[in-house]
Parts: structure tokens; sequence; C-alpha cells
């Protein structure tokens, strides 16, 4: 551990600690003599304006209150692993989304590298040892993005281009961001859309054209957009309508029973069966999903949703059966 690990640990110690940290424990923790303990906690104090205090009653160190601010070292400072697992987001980003904000993160990577190799530690490797591979990721134009992504965090209206699939249409919307989505590898706008009146998830791969303008953003509340965007089931929004309750055979179980389908979701075993209850509004990603299980899980209910699974594996068989 060098002379960086080490002031790095102390102030997270002191940082968290409840009640003064004796010069023993400390020693004992930053695997350190008495001297290196007592140089790093002077050079603490006189460069890092660090208010280490020591508690003669207590026998211990503790930073001295600074009213309601708690200390904290100047810069940016992480340790050799949070550099790494830094280093290995960097890449997770870059694959899933190639050259998505590139330009801004290089600096920073540099620097990071800059810094693991001062300390001896390649960087090479996470590149080879992370790798992500997207299935059915759709791609998403940077310049949108990043004009979209800017407008979400000030709060600023957008009027946009949108092409919807669903209806193979094109539409102009003035929207009001709230929030960006990253869901099953692809990215989505959350909006109040000014002319439906109404709060619209957009996907940004369909936007055509985007335009940030001076006009603050409404602002809905916390509450509505997690009752409007996370109560039901996948990606269409909306207050559950219904609840889909789904029984998987013991060999589908074995997976199924590990995935979280729905933060509220309801789960249990019967007869080595796994049972689940998932809230949903809009059937359609649900019953994509369900189809993927082919005959390893079955709807008991409710029956439209049966008869809609019913009616599309008939049309799926019939057009199997076409030469």
């Amino acid at each position: 551990m060098d002379l960086f690990d080490r002031t790095f640990r102390l102030h997270n110690i002191l940082k968290h600690a409840h009640f003064p940290v004796s010069r023993s424990h400390l020693q004992e923790k930053l695997e350190c003599s008495r001297a290196t303990a007592n140089r790093i906690i002077r050079d603490m104090r006189n460069y890092l304006g660090a208010p280490i205090e020591f508690d003669r009653e207590a026998g211990g160190y503790h930073y001295a209150p600074r009213g309601e601010l708690l200390y904290e070292l100047p810069g940016l400072w992480f340790n050799a692993s949070e550099l790494q697992a830094l280093l290995a987001v960097q890449q997770l980003l870059a694959e899933v989304q190639p050259g998505l904000l590139e330009n801004q993160i290089n600096p920073l990577r540099e620097r990071i590298q800059e810094i693991l190799k001062s300390k001896h530690m390649g960087c090479a490797e996470v590149s080879k040892r992370v790798r992500i591979l997207s299935m059915a990721a759709r791609r998403t134009d940077p310049d949108h993005f990043k004009i979209v992504a800017g407008a979400v965090l000030q709060h600023k209206c957008l009027n946009l281009t949108y092409h919807s699939r669903s209806r193979n249409a094109t539409t102009q919307r003035t929207v009001s961001p709230q929030r960006l989505t990253r869901y099953r590898e692809n990215w989505y706008l959350d909006a109040w859309d000014h002319g439906k009146q109404a709060l619209r998830s957009f996907a940004v791969e369909c936007i055509q054209y985007v335009r940030q303008l001076d006009k603050p953003a409404k602002q809905i509340s916390e509450k509505r957009l997690d009752d409007h965007f996370a109560a039901a089931y996948g990606i269409f929004a909306g207050k559950p309508k219904h609840t889909a309750i789904l029984r998987f055979t013991p060999e589908r179980a074995r997976w199924v029973a590990e995935e979280i389908w729905h933060p509220q979701q309801k789960s249990s075993f019967v007869n080595g069966n796994y049972m689940l209850e998932v809230p949903y509004s809009d059937s359609r990603e649900l019953v994509m999903d369900i189809l993927k299980h082919g005959p390893e899980v079955q709807v008991l209910a409710p029956e439209t949703l049966r008869q809609e699974v019913v009616e599309l594996l008939k049309q799926a068989l019939s057009r199997q059966r076409q030469k």
C-alpha cells in the first residue's frame, strides 16, 4: 500500500467513524508504522486541510465538525480497485454504444490510465477481459443523444420530429424531458408531451430531428413518473390494469425464479412449478416474453392474455407450415 492508498483509506476511516479512532487501530488498518501514520496525519492537516484532531480523553483521532458539511478530500480520489472499475465502466459504455460521448470520456480515461501506470497497474487487460454482447440494440444518433441528454439535465423543452414504428407515422412534438432510460440495450426519453397533455416514452433512435428550446421544461413529480413509467410491466407504461399469472415448469423454474420481471411481482412454488404474478398495462411486451419460453410456461390469467398468446401461437404454427 502506497502513500496515495493510505491517505485515501485514512480519510474513509475518519469520515465514517462514530467515535475517535486509536493510533494503533489506524496503524493496523493502514498497514504501517507509528511514524508513518503520524506523517500521513501531519501531511493531511498541512497540505490537504484535513480537520484531524486528537481527543486525549478518548485516546483517538477524529474529524472536527465544520457545521453541517463533512470534510472531503480535494479533487477526485479513487483507490486502485475503484479506478479499475471506472475503466471497466468506460469499456462497457464503449461496447454498448460505440462513439457515444467518446470525446467527453477520453480525457478522463487517459488521466485514469496515467494514474494506474504510476501505480504499476496495466490498463490493457480491461478491454480484453470485459465484454458486452449486445442483442437487438438499435443505433442511436450521438448528436441527437447529446441534445436530448442536455435538455434532460438542464430542464429545457425539446422540439422533435418523431417516427412511430407502431403507427408508421411521423409527427412533430414539443415535450418536457423528465428522464433518460436505458432499457433492454436501447435508450428511451420519458417526457411530458405538450400536444397530448400526457406522459409519453420516446425511443431515442426514432427521433429524426431534435432541437432544444429556450423554455423551461414542465416538472413532473418523481412519484407521478414512477406511477406511470414503473408501475406496470415493460416499456409500455401506464398504471397497471391487469395482473398476469404465469406457471412455469420445474425445469424452466431453475432460470426464471432468479429473474426480476417487475419490482412488484409476486412469486411462489406450487408442486415444483414456479408461479409468477406480474402487473401490466399493455400486453405487447409481456406477450413477447411469454412466447420465448415456449411450452415451458402457461398463462393462467387473465383470460384475455391467455387467448392473445394462443392466437399468436396459432398464427406462428400456420406460417411455419406454409411452403
